[in-house]
C-alpha cells in the first residue's frame, strides 16, 4: 500500500454539534462533508465519519493491561510529530480534559520510546495519540 494512502474509519457518536466541536475546536480537526445523522472530519490527513448511534452504546467497554494501565480495546488515534504531540496534550490538558491514561513515555530511553495518552471524546469513544522519538522506530520490533 502506498504511504499515500487514506484510511476511513466510521464511528457512532450521541450528539452531532456536540462531536463537531470537540473534533474541530480542540483536536483542529478541519469539518468535511455533514447530513442529518453524520458529520466528517480530516483526522490528520485521515477520513473519519461519524454516525449518530445512540444505541451503540449500551455497555462498558473492554480494557486489557499494557504497562498496568487499563487500555481500551476498541480505541483509534494518530501518530503524531514529537512536538505536535506535546502541543495537543498542552491543549488537552488546558481543556480540562480527563484522561483515562494520563500523558507519558513509554520505552523512555530504549528503542521503540514514545509518549502516549488516552482519552475519551464526548461521546465515550477512546482516543490513543502518540509520537514516537524517532519516527523510524514506529514499526520496531
Amino acid at each position: 500500500m502506498a504511504p499515500s494512502s487514506v484510511f476511513h474509519l466510521a464511528y457512532p457518536v450521541k450528539d452531532k454539534e456536540i462531536t463537531r466541536r470537540f473534533y474541530r475546536d480542540i483536536l483542529q480537526c478541519e469539518q468535511g462533508r455533514e447530513a442529518e445523522t453524520w458529520i466528517d472530519f480530516n483526522f490528520f490527513g485521515h477520513q473519519l465519519s461519524f454516525h449518530v448511534r445512540k444505541e451503540a452504546f449500551k455497555g462498558a467497554e473492554p480494557t486489557n493491561e499494557v504497562d498496568g494501565k487499563d487500555v481500551p480495546v476498541r480505541h483509534f488515534g494518530a501518530v503524531l510529530e514529537w512536538n505536535d504531540w506535546h502541543g495537543l496534550r498542552d491543549r488537552l490538558v488546558e481543556a480540562g480534559t480527563n484522561f483515562v491514561i494520563t500523558p507519558y513515555i513509554r520505552f523512555e530511553g530504549e528503542v521503540g520510546e514514545q509518549a502516549t495518552m488516552f482519552f475519551l471524546d464526548p461521546s465515550g469513544n477512546a482516543l490513543e495519540f502518540k509520537s514516537f522519538k524517532d519516527p523510524s522506530q514506529i514499526f520496531a520490533a
